[in-house]
């Protein structure tokens, strides 16, 4: 039996000695490979964390102990140790085990994250809460543990957490762990590193410290010239300025694969109070060749055979969104010498890859850095030049008063490409871009566009780029229905101007209907494809909007006066979406009581959408063809009895 097949709860490995952690640690690697494999999921940075969470569910007890895995990509190891190996298959699937860490999934599970850089700041927020409760008191003391990787680090977020948090708290506890697996810090990590870590982490050298802070306390000229000596004497063997000058104890780096070397520098650390900083240099990959050579490329795999490795698909794929942006944004910029791009962090899931290859001048990644990238696109646009942002709905929430404040406050000409906008399946509820159109629509001087189509996305594009202010194309994850790119692919369209794709048809003698009865569907991007199935059934006519700022008032002044129903759908939540604004628009227009158009209002509920495939949370919210044709029959069928 394999030991990993006896783990119920994390306690257990308490039982286990440093030769059967190693063991288990191949086991879970092994698994977690198998398991991914076939669910599809984050995989090189779970690998990576094998040892690193064995370490420390053996030398802490959790949940009474907080754990805290910043964005969480790399929780997988947790997941399997807290009692959820046998939910692994049905991971990010319907109704199954989320790739995130959730609250609501288990009681290991002390913060739900997905986005990154929040997990400090949570654990100061617990750490501070056990002081106020007094919970932190004698064989009630609890530790506060949060695990932030290199890139996460880089926010900003994080280093006002680590601000605060080295400010006044030196009865905390409270202990960082920066998971550096880019060893874009630490150099690299050998025997004398781990003999340091131990050493700097044992009980000796911290006595000894705060000993002679004591001491020479009474004379401060000379406690002033032993810390610049001590802080000299450690800077030539570590990278510990920054973090001490935060308040932090800071130890490391600490090969974060060794047990050795890990166990006993946790034990020493959970040993002492106040904030301390540990170091750990870990490989994305670990113990996979192919993942440790391409770490991007195996950082959320399909299903995979993990003997051959991920393959090409054979199976032509139809273009996705991000490629229309990315193949768009290299024609305008061979055009167009002004034009820039930037990314925060988000290179290949945005589609510039090309761009970057191309343009390397004029493409800027500045990291998880969701604020700077707005406002550094906003002094970008004072010169003069063009910038587009390209960013998924989820994290553009992140820069919202940038957006006001920086941008739109100012006019300024920024595109926003907003990528992954509705659901986006997998990734579940912490990804969800469906709030995009209530918080962008509501801010003056902005532009909203959303496509039906890949052909209908790059125009928009276009548009964007020669418009003035602030501009923002929203598109789905994935690809659309398929519209292949022709010469119009640059062509702009006019703003503000929605088109009817599909009219009632007429009969013989007149009208196939009375006004109150016949249907308009007022469909929003990716829901326009739908509403054209649905238009054909219930012989209804079908306006693609496009416009979600500013709404075609005449469009829809002109459908009110011939439907007494108008429908809005979107792939958005209905509370001051889209549906909103066209009702909004049509509220100032005088209709005599007799002629004022009803009004269904179809889209995403009150409700938070969690993980799945796209087309089974759609079907479960009445937005694929069936459900709309459903709720518009089921509403004509009310409005006609009454």
């Amino acid at each position: 039996m394999k030991l990993l097949d006896s783990i119920q709860s994390p306690s257990q490995l308490k039982n286990f000695n440093r030769h059967e952690l190693k063991q288990l640690s191949s086991e879970l690697r092994e698994f977690i490979l198998n398991s991914v494999s076939k669910t599809g999921g984050h995989l090189s940075s779970n690998l990576g964390t094998v040892e690193l969470t064995v370490a420390l569910h053996y030398v802490f007890n959790t949940p009474k102990d907080r754990l805290v895995w910043d964005v969480g990509h790399q929780s997988y190891p947790h997941k399997i140790l807290t009692g959820r190996k046998e939910l692994m298959p049905t991971l990010r699937k319907v109704d199954g085990l989320s790739g995130f860490p959730s609250r609501e999934e288990s009681e290991y599970d002390a913060f739900g994250t997905a986005h990154s850089s929040t997990s400090i700041s949570a654990v100061l927020g617990m750490a501070v809460g056990a002081k106020v409760t007094r919970e932190n008191i004698g064989e009630n003391r609890r530790r506060h543990i949060a695990v932030i990787g290199d890139g996460a680090m880089s926010a900003g977020m994080a280093f006002e957490a680590l601000n605060n948090a080295g400010n006044g708290n030196k009865d905390l506890d409270l202990l960082v762990i920066l998971n550096d697996n880019e060893m874009s810090i630490s150099p690299p990590v050998g025997a004398l590193s781990s003999y340091l870590a131990r050493l700097l982490t044992g009980k000796i050298y911290s006595r000894a410290r705060e000993f002679s802070k004591q001491f020479l306390s009474v004379m401060p000229p000379v406690l002033e010239m032993a810390k610049k000596l001590e802080g000299g004497a450690k800077g030539l063997l570590t990278p510990s300025t920054l973090f001490e000058e935060f308040g932090f104890n800071y130890f490391g780096p600490v090969n974060g694969h060794d047990l050795d070397a890990m166990i006993p520098a946790l034990q020493n650390l959970r040993a002492l109070k106040g904030p301390q900083f540990l170091h750990v240099v870990t490989r994305k990959g670990q113990g996979y060749g192919k993942a440790e050579k391409d770490p991007i490329l195996y950082h959320g795999p399909g299903s995979f055979d993990p003997k051959v490795g991920v393959l090409p698909s054979k199976i032509p794929k139809k273009t996705t969104y991000s490629k229309v942006f990315g193949d768009w944004l290299c024609d305008v910029a061979s055009k167009d010498s002004e034009v820039v791009g930037i990314t925060p962090a988000m290179r290949e899931g945005s589609g510039m890859l090309k761009f970057a290859n191309l343009f390397p001048d004029r493409y800027f990644d500045v990291g998880i850095a969701e604020q700077h990238a707005v406002t550094f696109a906003a002094g970008l646009a004072c010169e003069g030049l063009k910038p587009v942002v390209a960013i998924y709905s989820t994290f553009l929430q992140r820069a919202y008063d940038q957006l006001i404040h920086d941008v739109a406050l100012q006019k300024l000409h920024v595109v926003f490409a907003i990528d992954r906008a509705g659901l986006v399946g997998a990734d579940g509820a912490t990804h969800v871009g469906a709030y995009d159109f209530s918080y962008l629509r509501c801010i003056p001087n902005m532009i909203v566009m959303t496509p039906k189509d890949e052909l209908e996305c790059s125009r928009m594009l276009t548009t964007a780029l020669e418009c003035d202010g602030p501009v923002a194309v929203r598109y789905p994850r994935g690809s659309g229905p398929g519209t292949p790119l022709d010469g119009d692919a640059l062509k702009p369209i006019e703003v503000g101007k929605a088109e009817k794709c599909m009219d009632f048809v007429h009969d013989k003698t007149g009208l196939i209907a009375e006004k109150q009865s016949r249907v308009a569907l007022l469909a929003f991007g990716s829901m326009v494809q739908p509403c054209l199935e649905v238009g054909k059934l219930l012989n209804a006519t079908v306006v693609n909007m496009r416009f979600v700022k500013p709404i075609d008032l005449n469009m829809l002044k002109r459908v009110a006066e011939n439907h007494g129903i108008l429908v809005t759908v979107e792939e958005h939540v209905k509370m001051g979406g889209a549906g909103s604004a066209c009702m909004e628009a049509l509220s100032n227009v005088n209709f005599p009581d007799a002629d004022a158009p009803k009004f269904l209002h179809l889209g995403l509920p009150d409700k938070n959408i969690d993980h799945g495939d796209c087309d089974t949370l759609l079907k479960r919210e009445g937005l694929d063809p069936f459900g709309i044709k459903q709720s518009v029959e089921k509403f004509v069928k009310e409005i006609t009895k009454n």
